[in-house]
């Protein structure tokens, strides 16, 4: 029988009646883990649930939902004190899991599961937007980002990431880009953005690989734009053939400040924030995550 440290799933309510996760956790349990189970009704669930796991001296709270989930509960463990912050193991649960499927967490439940209670800790950024809101994975905006906002539910719950594309297509007639400037660390850049994509993971919007060389753990935020010149052959180019976009700007930087005068709205791994202004800067070594020896995440 192996030895298990206590553990808090705290499991997105879309997902209460997954069977196989059930057994999953009742196998765990007969194995000798003590699993502690919570389920999120509504915004600021996952918070309190984190702090309850504190107070039950849990070394695990697993994030069992979608990147939304994991930036909820990110977000609440970056907030406690060091000494006493659980790490965060992840099972994904979502509609396109960008951040667990570029991390390579498994997608067979039971293996993730036993990844995020006995998977070694790994300390990995996090980025803070304007001082205050957090994301672990990437911060989009542009076209990309209104699509992301806009795909009704039950087009997500039937199709998965696909629903992002399908959604794309329907609303071709409403992109246009938006004007703005970023700056960085020796960065400098100003015009039309049709998608923004400001990394610290490398995936968004159900598999599309916008930072495709971003680590978790290097201290530093990948962005790409996509430019609006062209619109549709723009679009159309960068999605079919990246490598030879012109279209395309890359940059690297520990921080990030995007202005956009007409404002504009990022989606921080789910979650919409809108404004005229946005500074973007990592936060090194912020969380221990446990991940797969493999992570292709990990420098």
């Amino acid at each position: 029988m192996a030895t298990y440290p206590d553990s808090l799933l705290i499991l997105n309510g879309k997902s209460a009646s997954n069977d196989i996760l059930r057994q999953a956790v009742v196998d765990l349990r007969e194995d000798g883990a003590h699993i502690h189970v919570r389920l999120t009704w509504e915004k600021g669930d996952a918070a309190r649930y984190v702090a309850e796991g504190v107070q039950l001296g849990v070394n695990t709270i697993i994030s069992g939902g979608g990147d939304g989930t994991i930036n909820e509960i990110a977000t609440a463990l970056i907030g406690l004190n060091v000494d006493t912050r659980p790490v965060m193991g992840i099972l994904p649960l979502g509609t396109a899991n960008d951040f667990a499927t570029s991390a390579g967490i498994p997608e067979d439940l039971s293996k993730a599961l036993q990844l995020a209670i006995l998977g070694k800790a790994t300390a990995v950024d996090i980025a803070q937007v304007n001082d205050k809101t957090c994301f672990i994975n990437m911060a989009t905006g542009g076209f990309g980002t209104r699509i992301t906002s806009e795909t009704p539910e039950k087009l997500k719950a039937a199709l998965g990431g696909i629903s992002y594309l399908i959604h794309c297509l329907m609303r071709m007639d409403t992109l246009k880009p938006d004007r703005c400037e970023i700056h960085g660390d020796d960065f400098y850049w100003q015009g039309d953005a049709l998608v923004i994509g400001i990394g610290n993971g490398r995936q968004a919007g159900g598999g599309q690989q916008l930072c495709p060389e971003a680590l978790i753990n290097d201290g530093l935020l990948a962005l790409r734009i996509f430019t609006g010149d062209g619109l549709l052959p723009a679009l159309f180019t960068t999605l079919t053939q990246p490598e030879k976009s012109p279209n395309i700007i890359d940059g690297q930087s520990a921080w990030f400040e995007v202005n956009a005068p007409h404002g504009m709205t990022f989606n921080l791994d789910g979650e919409p924030l809108s404004g005229k202004r946005f500074r973007i800067a990592v936060v090194p070594g912020a969380l221990q995550c446990r991940l797969p020896p493999d992570c292709m995440l990990l420098r």
